[in-house]
C-alpha cells in the first residue's frame, strides 16, 4: 500500500476532535437537586456533590484531586484545569498518562480524536494510531511529546527530582511561551502554585523521554536526572501535615488514590498526629468483590486509618458522566469563592 492512501485514511480517522467541557459553560445545580430526590447512582451522585461543596465551604479544609483512567482524553480535561483555575483544588495526584499523554500532549498543540466506527486495531497500528476505547491518539504526535520531555530533562541540573518538581519545570517551560494551547492543567497549576504528583511518573509518555535522556547521558559519560518517588511520598505527606483537614475528590482509583490516602499513615510513622481525610468521594466503575475496588472502598480505608466515614461517598459510575455534573454544581454554588488558595508549592520553594 503506497503512502498516499495510508495518509488519506489516517486523516479520515483523525478528523473529529474530542471537545472538552468546562465547568462554567453550564449550571448543573438543577440536575443535582433533582437527583437528590431520586435513588441509586443519582442519589449517590447528589450526595457526593453535597460532600464536595461541604469541603469547599470548610475554611480549614484543603481539597485534593486524584486522577486515574482516561477521562482527560475523553473530554474532562478542562474541568480539572478549571478546578485549579478557580481555586476548588489545592493539590493533584495523578497517573502520568493523565498529565503527560493527555494534558501536556494537548498543550503542545496536539488533539484527541473520536473514533467513528469499528476499525481493526492491526490497521490502526499500521497507521500509527493509538486507541483508548473510542478515542484515538496520533502515535507520531506522542513521540514528539516524548522528545519534548527529553528536551526539558536535558535542560535541568542532573540530580534527583520528585515528580512534582519535574512537572513544575514542565509548567514553567510551557509558561515561557512554548505552549501551543494556553492554559493547560500543567500551566495553570504552575501559575497557581498547585503541586501535581505522579507517583508512577515513568508509566507514561514521560517514561520514554526520560529513558532516552538517561541512555544518551550514560553513553556520553555524563550525569543524568532521575525521578525520586520517595520524595513524592515525603512531599505529599508534608502537605497533609501542613494542611490539617483534607478532602479528596477521587476520579478512578489505583496508585493516585492510595498514594493520597496513605499520607495519613505516613505522617503517623513520622511521629506527626494528623486527622484522617475528613471528606472523600470516589467515582469508579471498579468492583468490590475481588477485594480491590481499585484500592479499597472508602469505608474499608477507614480501617486502615486513612479516611473518616462521616462524610464519604462512593459513586459507581463511569466518570465522564458524573464528574461534569459534580464539578459544575460546586462551581455554581460558589463555596470556592471564599476559599484561601493554599498554593502548596510554596512549601518547597527553599528546597527547589
Amino acid at each position: 500500500m503506497n503512502a498516499a492512501p495510508q495518509s488519506n485514511r489516517k486523516a479520515e480517522l483523525l478528523s473529529t476532535t474530542v471537545e472538552h467541557v468546562a465547568i462554567d459553560q453550564y449550571d448543573a445545580r438543577p440536575i443535582i437537586d433533582a437527583m437528590r430526590q431520586m435513588s441509586f447512582t443519582s442519589r449517590d451522585t447528589a450526595r457526593a456533590a453535597d460532600i464536595f461543596s461541604m469541603a469547599l465551604e470548610d475554611p480549614g479544609c484543603s481539597t485534593w484531586l486524584t486522577l486515574a483512567g482516561s477521562t482527560s482524553a475523553g473530554g474532562c480535561m478542562h474541568i480539572y484545569r478549571d478546578m485549579v483555575k478557580y481555586g476548588l483544588i489545592d493539590a493533584i495526584v495523578s497517573t502520568g498518562a493523565s498529565i503527560v499523554d493527555m494534558d501536556f500532549f494537548e498543550a503542545l498543540g496536539f488533539k484527541h480524536y473520536q473514533a467513528k466506527d469499528q476499525v481493526d486495531d492491526r490497521d490502526l497500528r499500521a497507521l500509527y494510531i493509538d486507541r483508548i476505547y473510542d478515542t484515538y491518539i496520533d502515535e507520531e504526535d506522542l513521540q514528539t511529546c516524548d522528545a519534548t520531555i527529553k528536551e526539558i530533562a536535558d535542560s535541568l541540573e542532573p540530580r534527583p527530582y520528585s515528580s512534582r518538581e519535574f512537572i513544575y519545570e514542565m509548567g514553567k517551560w510551557l509558561a515561557a511561551g512554548n505552549a501551543k494551547k494556553p492554559d493547560s492543567l500543567i500551566e495553570v497549576a504552575y501559575r497557581e502554585g498547585v503541586p501535581i504528583f505522579c507517583p508512577a511518573f515513568t508509566d507514561s509518555s514521560a517514561g520514554f523521554g526520560l529513558v532516552k535522556h538517561q541512555v544518551d547521558r550514560m553513553k556520553a559519560g555524563k550525569p543524568y536526572m532521575t525521578i525520586d518517588s520517595i520524595a513524592d511520598f515525603r512531599e505529599l505527606t508534608d502537605i497533609k501535615i501542613a494542611a490539617g483537614t483534607t478532602g479528596l475528590f477521587m476520579v478512578g482509583g489505583g496508585v493516585p488514590k492510595n498514594f493520597a490516602q496513605d499520607t495519613v499513615v505516613c505522617a503517623e510513622i513520622l511521629g506527626q498526629e494528623v486527622d484522617m481525610h475528613k471528606y472523600a468521594i470516589q467515582i469508579t466503575v471498579a468492583d468490590v468483590r475481588d477485594g480491590a475496588c481499585s484500592s479499597s472502598t472508602l469505608q474499608e480505608a477507614c480501617s486502615w486509618g486513612k479516611v473518616d466515614v462521616t462524610w464519604e461517598q462512593m459513586v459507581f459510575a463511569e466518570a465522564t458522566t458524573v464528574v461534569p455534573l459534580i464539578a459544575s454544581d460546586a462551581f455554581h454554588r460558589g463555596g470556592w469563592k471564599a476559599r484561601e488558595r493554599r498554593r502548596w508549592n510554596k512549601l518547597f520553594e527553599k528546597k527547589a
